[in-house]
């Protein structure tokens, strides 16, 4: 009766680890031949930030940043009317640099999206979020995949900046693995990247003039859509038949919640958004032909159900007394995960101290994961004083 009782703890998941790690692996495998775009291509940038209560020093260093690129030959800040300070710091900019400001009423990223892009004289546009910090080559480094007139879109490499706190590190973590991992194997395998990150991502202004509407336009469930605009942006562009690439030598840094309900509720914002669109994505049916990046669709909206398989199973192995079987497991999480998490280790071999804890969180996130599937037509930004009240995009 104890052998048998191993194998119904053994049989299922041996087959469930060996299924995840095969769809790892054919991630992976791909990933691990990615090359940045190399070329001689270079372009005029128009940087376009939304601003909507930044914190005003790190806005400004965040202008610093662009305008030391040499390629970026305008900023436009377009702030909310309610934000005094960055307006402040944005005016004083506008004295001495190629600073454009326009000040809105309307609130939403979106519409200040597009109102700046609307305003852009340059060939190609770079969106980027008003905390987002750039290395000095960034302009270079994303100019050099447009010398493919099939590339409409490219994305950058982002980390958190200065790291600090425990839900910081493991954003950088998410981070990594991301850029290491998913991305990377999207940009091989038919340069068609699930998303660009609004962080920094750089766009051909044709392209971005043509689908203003759209953008704006998006609703799911007869509601419109508030947040989501760097996954929709992306989906566009791969629906109307163009490509994307992840330049992972152009590095930026970015500011991230230190305490839990900010971390909390900016995941579970993320997670509505990335379903909304992976499941419309399906049913319009445009990804089919990206073979690859319908895997991956599939791969991330499985993975949430059956991460929690493994720690249900330790949990019945503690009830059941069989204590080694749960030590063995608990050591399965930390190699494999380890093994995974890989390239971010060798960045900083200091956060394997916090690799328990981020095991233990990543549990707690597919359920996240999983109240986002059941609340999807939920339109509230959650991190900033703004929702979708009887169809329209309020301020609360």
């Amino acid at each position: 009766m104890g052998n048998v009782l191993h194998l119904w703890y053994l049989i299922p998941l041996g087959a469930l680890g060996l299924f995840r790690w095969c769809c790892w692996l054919v991630r992976r495998i791909p990933a691990s031949q990615y090359q940045p775009f190399r070329s001689d291509h270079r372009e005029l940038i128009t940087v376009v930030t939304p601003v909507y209560e930044e914190d005003p020093r790190i806005f400004r260093y965040a202008v610093s940043s662009w305008l030391e690129n040499d390629w970026v030959v305008e900023v436009i800040c377009v702030i909310d009317a309610t934000d005094e300070a960055c307006l402040a710091v944005a005016n004083e900019l506008a004295l001495t640099h190629p600073v454009q400001v326009i000040v809105t009423d309307v609130p939403g990223k979106r519409p200040a999206l597009k109102l700046g892009w609307e305003h852009a004289q340059t060939s190609l546009v770079a969106l980027v979020d008003s905390d987002t910090i750039w290395a000095r080559d960034v302009s270079d480094r994303v100019c050099e995949p447009f010398a493919d007139p099939a590339i409409f879109g490219v994305g950058t490499r982002q980390n958190v900046y200065n790291p600090a706190s425990f839900l910081e590190r493991v954003n950088d973590i998410y981070l990594d693995y991301r850029y290491f991992d998913e991305n990377a194997a999207q940009t091989v395998v038919g340069q068609a990247v699930s998303c660009l990150s609004g962080r920094t991502a750089v766009y051909r202004r044709g392209f971005l003039l043509t689908v203003g509407d759209e953008f704006i336009s998006e609703s799911f469930a007869g509601k419109p859509c508030n947040s989501g605009d760097d996954k929709r942006l992306t989906t566009l562009l791969l629906a109307h038949g163009h490509r994307t690439y992840m330049q992972r030598t152009a590095r930026v840094w970015s500011t991230f919640p230190s305490k839990p309900r900010e971390f909390f509720l900016q995941r579970l914002r993320w997670s509505r958004n990335t379903w909304r669109s992976d499941l419309r994505a399906l049913w319009q049916g445009w990804v089919y032909r990206y073979p690859f990046l319908t895997f991956t669709m599939l791969d991330k909206a499985v993975s949430s159900f059956t991460l929690l398989i493994s720690p249900a199973f330790f949990v019945l192995a503690l009830i059941d007394g069989r204590y080694s079987f749960a030590a063995i497991l608990v050591s399965w999480w930390l190699v494999s995960r380890a093994a995974k998490l890989a390239p971010h280790f060798r960045r900083r071999p200091v956060d394997l101290v916090i690799l328990p804890a981020f095991i233990l969180l990543t549990f707690v996130m597919a359920t996240v994961k999983i109240y986002a599937l059941l609340t999807l037509t939920t339109q509230r930004w959650l991190t900033r004083r703004v929702a979708v009240v009887d169809g329209e995009v309020t301020r609360v």
